[in-house]
């Protein structure tokens, strides 16, 4: 096993609760079986890498999606900012030195040959950020830093919010190492797009039976 942990934050698949915005072309029950396939996909990823730990930080409840092995702790604080910042607290509490590398529940197309390798850049005084496409970011990785100066104040869910928290990672002295750009799944275009990256996922095998193409046609 490796050293550090990935962390994961999450909310349970509850239709109306999960990937609103893939609604249309889906009903809210369709998109919170996206929302389920795609964190499966992730937490299989996470499984099979060679972290010493794995965390869920989880809003709601356990299900069937989740692995063996991995640690869970539930979100705390308001807004998306201070829920960040305590997750990452609450992970490293035991060791707030440890190296540790945080991804979303949609990341069905990463793989853990790629958690690992971002995990093996984190040292104190350098951190990991992958940009997303939409402007946010898909993973950052920390180690030693100040969880609450890292986050707080960042806007989050916006067009700048991965240049934002770029330069909030540099401006308390930290190296940051680029991590690829990858997609977040928002969107029906997006759902399509990391399927077609991830064609042997259960995300894509969704995507394929929901033949999302066809039903947005008839939406606009």
């Amino acid at each position: 096993m490796g050293a550090g942990f990935v962390l994961v934050l999450a909310k349970t698949p509850v239709p109306g609760r999960v990937k609103t915005r893939l609604c249309p072309p889906c009903t809210p029950e369709e998109a919170a079986d996206v929302a389920a396939a795609a964190l499966a996909d992730t937490l299989d990823a996470v499984a099979a890498c060679h972290a010493s730990r794995r965390v869920v930080a989880l809003d709601g409840a356990p299900g069937p999606w989740l692995p063996a092995g991995f640690e869970v702790i539930a979100q705390r604080g308001d807004g998306l900012a201070q829920r960040l910042a305590h997750a990452w607290s609450d992970a490293a509490a035991a060791d707030p030195s440890q190296p540790g590398i945080q991804i979303g529940m949609d990341t069905p197309h990463v793989d853990p040959a790629e958690l690992d390798r971002l995990l093996s850049v984190v040292a104190p005084g350098r951190a990991v950020l992958g940009a997303a496409v939409d402007g946010g970011w898909w993973v950052i990785g920390l180690a030693g830093a100040d969880p609450m100066a890292v986050f707080d104040g960042i806007p989050m869910s916006t067009p700048v919010t991965g240049a934002y928290q770029r330069r909030r990672l540099r401006a308390l002295g930290l190296a940051v190492h680029r991590a690829p750009v990858r997609r977040d799944i928002d969107t029906a275009a997006d759902l399509a797009a990391v399927a077609a990256v991830a064609p042997r996922t259960r995300t894509a095998a969704m995507a394929a039976a929901l033949d999302l193409d066809l039903r947005a046609a008839r939406v606009a």
